[in-house]
């Protein structure tokens, strides 16, 4: 019993010391190498565990929950392409900058590289898209390498949470017998903490984008997705010092709850605004100051691209800023709260009032737009309308996500929207929802398109292990929708084969086979009915019938009445 009390005070080491650098939940996977680490996790009471069999969608459950927690999640397979089954979700969780720990059970090194089973190179695995990964060492009775274990945890959850955040890996090396004495306590160990603090600007560096935003003729800022609590009440302080117009990306979350004294400022319907030519050229900014990444709206990048403007401030806390336009003129790599407080009284009211009039314009027709049969724009708008204060919204990639910029008004509602924006993927998405949803512990609304839920109908598997409160909104145009946006459309050979790609397939088989509430749904007041009517189990199902030529028409009838609008006043 030697072994097993080795091996017992080995994994117990790696969970106490996982608990000491802030981990409070485990995603586990099930399978036999991973089992002293499972049943150490388990018996932990500190510790909450949660079980999806399959990797893939276990990966992106763990993810929703990271991305919902901004807490650092663990997340345990057993050797071979379990592991690598982890790959996609750590791809998105490394561009989210979310702070995943993801463990990989091995064989010990005398069964790698001679034909073992489940036996595959592990070390360097995820490559480039984490931030640290460590071959551990295995059990051993050596007290400098029990403190070594402790510390290289404490270093690599460390990592994880340093901005910008991100996943790491651990790979450990496991060898037979794998059960563990339940009865043996933790060993304790010497390391105490490890503090973190926030990164500020020096004084001159303040001085200098001080100076940059007082002497502004005019200035756009622009908030593109905010982690999970971000300093709303810090950032409007900031934009009401300089009257400055906001772009608010709707993953920003800045479009609801918005100040009674700054509505005027949070611009909402740039998309639609930015199609217009004659408004393009009006509203070209002198200076940008950017938080987060650059929001989802392609007409704005067109925009920013085609004006650039003399002055462009990104603040990331990253060294790797993101730029993709290539425009970025002061890279602020400090936290954002440090720059939010630098107060400017900067008063531009011809500038802000032409965003400002622009926007109610856009958002009256937002308001009358009634769509036609087939048209999923008009559901997206009535889903946020029907979504109850204190809920979740989280958005699929592709069309959903668009939608939600396009229809997601002002709103004095609580509400929060997430996506999977790190990498722009369509999988993984149902599973990421679950996560949020735990995480969150309120109502979720998941809006999703049909490729993107057949991408993870495994995903619902968590609904048998846990409790939920998610409800599913699947826009089935039968194919890929955002493709009949794109060039690919104006080329009819092999468009529906290569791009639409078709199925046939509806859901409500799937619905009943993980015994949820189903609905199918032809028009918006079938949607609004089911929407409204009282949720009776964990999962609900409601299925939209759109077809993809008549959203195409009805959106580009919404834009172009917008476009009209506001040319109109001009």
């Amino acid at each position: 019993m030697a072994d097993q009390k080795v091996l017992t005070g080995h994994v117990l080491r790696m969970t106490e010391s996982l608990i000491k650098a802030g981990v409070t939940v485990a995603v586990i996977s099930p399978g036999s190498r991973s089992t002293p680490l499972a049943y150490a996790f388990a018996a932990s009471e500190q510790l909450h565990t949660y079980m999806q069999v399959d990797e893939r969608s276990a990966a992106y459950f763990a993810l929703g929950i990271a991305k919902a927690s901004c807490k650092p999640v663990v997340l345990l397979c057993t050797s071979g392409t379990a592991a690598s089954n982890y790959h996609p979700a750590i791809t998105e969780a490394y561009y989210a900058r979310l702070p995943l720990i993801v463990i990989t059970a091995d064989r010990p090194h005398e069964l790698r590289g001679v034909g073992a089973p489940q036996a595959i190179d592990q070390l360097n695995m995820y490559g480039k898209h984490v931030k640290f990964s460590v071959d551990l060492p295995l059990a051993e009775e050596n007290d400098e390498m029990d403190r070594y274990l402790e510390r290289h945890i404490q270093r690599a959850v460390s990592v994880s949470l340093t901005e910008p955040m991100g996943p790491i890996h651990l790979n450990i090396p496991l060898r037979e017998p794998l059960l563990i004495d339940f009865a043996q306590k933790a060993p304790v160990g010497s390391f105490m903490e490890s503090v973190q603090g926030d990164t500020a600007l020096p004084y001159e560096a303040m001085e200098k984008i001080r100076k940059i935003l007082s002497d502004a003729p005019n200035g756009l800022i622009i908030a593109g997705e905010m982690p999970v609590g971000f300093n709303k009440e810090l950032f409007w302080k900031f934009a009401k010092s300089l009257q400055w117009p906001v772009v608010a990306d709707p993953l920003s979350n800045l479009r609801s709850e918005v100040p009674d004294d700054c509505r005027e400022l949070c611009i909402t319907h740039y998309d639609a605004l930015l199609k217009s030519d004659v408004f393009k050229e009006k509203v070209q900014a002198h200076t940008v100051i950017r938080f987060g990444p650059q929001p989802v709206s392609k007409p704005l990048s067109i925009f920013l691209k085609n004006y650039p403007p003399e002055f462009f401030i990104a603040v990331d806390e990253s060294p790797e800023f993101r730029d993709s336009l290539g425009i970025v003129t002061h890279h602020l790599q400090v936290s954002t709260n440090s720059v939010m407080e630098i107060l400017v009284t900067n008063q531009q009211p011809d500038y802000t009032r032409i965003w400002s009039f622009a926007d109610s314009i856009a958002e009256d027709a937002t308001r009358s737009y009634e769509g036609i049969p087939g048209d999923e724009g008009v559901i997206v708008k009535k889903l946020i309308e029907c979504v109850p204060d204190g809920s979740d919204l989280v958005s699929g990639s592709s069309m959903p996500i668009r939608d939600m910029d396009t229809f997601f008004a002002k709103t004095d509602k609580e509400l929060s929207l997430f996506s999977n924006r790190g990498a722009n993927g369509i999988d993984g998405v149902v599973s990421t929802a679950f996560g949020i949803q735990t995480a969150r512990k309120r109502p979720a609304y998941l809006l999703i398109g049909d490729l993107s839920f057949l991408h993870d109908v495994n995903g619902l598997i968590v609904s048998r292990f846990h409790k939920t409160d998610l409800t599913i909104i699947i826009l089935n145009n039968d194919g890929g929708g955002i493709f009949s946006y794109l060039p690919q459309a104006t080329v009819s050979n092999h468009f529906e084969e290569l791009f639409g790609t078709p199925t046939g397939l509806t859901f409500e088989h799937i619905a009943a086979m993980y015994d949820a509430q189903y609905a199918a749904i032809h028009t918006v007041e079938q949607f609004e009915d089911e929407i409204r009517k009282e949720k009776t189990k964990d999962v609900r199902i409601l299925e939209v019938f759109t077809n993809r030529p008549i959203n195409v028409q009805s959106h580009r009838a919404y834009w172009a009445d917008i476009v009209e609008r506001i040319e109109a006043d001009d």
